[in-house]
């Protein structure tokens, strides 16, 4: 939903940006003619629809996001993103000249006077829209400035610029339209760590969306989805011929004027085969929160309930990272030591349409620093998200999660995030998808499940 400003053991939904991983680039395959069919003309070369992909680095912990590199300006120069589902502006800290940033991993951005977008462009209305802040334009000459407000109290105040972004298509061919995104030059933030970014990829539903604006060039598909690897690093895409879509589970997007999330609406909950009886009201999909939130019903539901099963050899600790916490009789060295002490939970979504997706132990735990196993879902309630429920990394590690606006679907399937996909294929996806084994819930068979991929094997 935002930059991830604060620490993890912080309670807030936007989690620490700290120093990361390698360089990134993005993925590319050798030059191939372009194919006939549907054509648009982006930046005066004409191109198909088709679908990029991109690598993912980073991880839920200890680093807390994911990120991704691309090419941005002329000539194109790398800057690091945080993929954020859950807001709408890309932006990065810019030279404008810049009045607070933290330091970054590239040289700021540096914006000419040319490449300002007029506060008249639809793309600043709909910007405006978005912030629920009042358009006005004084001037047709006026730029178009914005500030962005954050829930850990965080903010960036920028002006909305336009410049190209380089990408080599699935097709072969590659493309360079020119995009709105922020030039952010005065962030307050609650974190005075370095930066492992230079900024935001905002891949909401609002038009000022990258993911729209490559729509309306004609670059891809309204289409976008990510594929959080557990082992961390994954992959991100545009367009949709990665897409297995006989395969995902899809439940309908429900859309709301006020709000440009990613939300199949509300969900029940189960523990195990058993109902906790309650329900996330309003669920949100979202790849800027490192962990899931919890509605604070549905929050204490769980932890009853996880509190009352756990066997006898876990002990609750106090551990900084997280607030609750369990320890073996020796440190746990990965989430796979502990996952078979719990169960695993499921989401019922669609109103009874049978759209289930299963959290493993893996999907809702980290292993800390200390050999702690902690649980991965906050209260809510504490960082004032009131009856809203967040779906983060943590939930979405080790499935590909596709947000189809051109269809007003989200999907997901199990997948193997810790392979890029070669030639437009993904390899390793089940046969069928996996559901989870409580035929008391869903009324099948208790079959044994195959294993979701090969690289999942132990």
């Amino acid at each position: 939903m935002a930059p991830r400003w604060a620490p993890p053991a912080g309670l807030v939904v936007l989690v620490a940006l700290l120093a990361l991983l390698l360089a990134a680039a993005a993925v590319v395959r050798g030059d191939k003619p372009v194919r006939g069919g549907a054509s648009s003309s982006v930046a005066g070369v004409e191109t198909e629809a088709s679908s990029a992909v991109f690598p993912l680095y980073g991880d839920v912990y200890p680093h807390g996001l994911y990120y991704v590199a691309m090419n941005i300006g002329n000539p194109p120069k790398p800057y690091f993103l945080d993929v954020d589902t859950g807001s709408d502006l890309t932006w990065l800290q810019c030279d404008a000249p810049c009045r607070s940033c933290n330091k970054v991993p590239h040289p700021l951005y540096r914006p000419t006077k040319n490449k300002l977008v007029p506060c008249v462009d639809q793309l600043c209305a709909s910007l405006h829209n978005g912030l629920n802040r009042k358009h006005k334009c004084d001037s047709p000459y006026e730029q178009c400035d914005y500030v962005i407000k954050y829930a850990d109290q965080g903010s960036s105040t920028g002006v909305l610029v336009n410049d190209s972004f380089a990408l080599r298509l699935a097709n072969g061919s590659v493309v360079r339209p020119s995009l709105a995104f922020g030039c952010g030059y005065d962030q307050q933030v609650s974190s005075g760590e370095m930066s492992p970014t230079d900024g935001v990829l905002g891949l909401g539903t609002g038009s000022v969306s990258l993911l729209s604006q490559f729509k309306q060039h004609g670059v891809t598909k309204n289409v976008v989805g990510h594929c959080l690897s557990l082992r961390g690093g994954g992959f991100l895409f545009f367009g949709d011929d990665l897409v297995p879509y006989q395969r995902v589970t899809w439940t309908p997007m429900v859309r709301s004027p006020l709000r440009n999330y990613y939300s199949p609406g509300s969900a029940s909950l189960y523990f195990g085969d058993q109902s906790l009886r309650v329900k996330l009201t309003e669920v949100v999909f979202d790849s800027g929160s490192s962990f899931t939130y919890f509605a604070a019903q549905p929050y204490q539901a769980l932890v009853t309930a996880l509190k009352g099963d756990l066997s006898r050899t876990l002990k609750e600790v106090s551990d900084p990272s997280l607030p609750l916490c369990w320890k073996g009789k020796k440190p746990f060295k990965s989430v796979l030591d502990v996952k078979k002490e719990f169960k695993s939970l499921v989401l019922n979504f669609g109103n009874g349409n049978k759209a289930f997706m299963e959290i493993p132990p893996q999907n809702y735990l980290i292993v800390t620093k200390y050999g702690n196993a902690c649980l991965g879902i906050l209260n809510g309630s504490e960082v004032g998200l009131k009856d809203l429920s967040i779906l983060g990394d943590i939930t979405m590690q080790d499935q590909m999660v596709i947000y189809d606006n051109e269809k007003g679907q989200i999907g997901w399937i199990r997948a193997p995030c810790d392979r890029i996909p070669n030639d437009n294929t993904i390899d390793g996806f089940d046969e069928r998808y996996c559901w989870p084994q409580f035929p008391g819930i869903m009324g099948l068979p208790n079959e044994d499940c195959p294993a979701y991929y090969r690289s999942n094997k132990e």
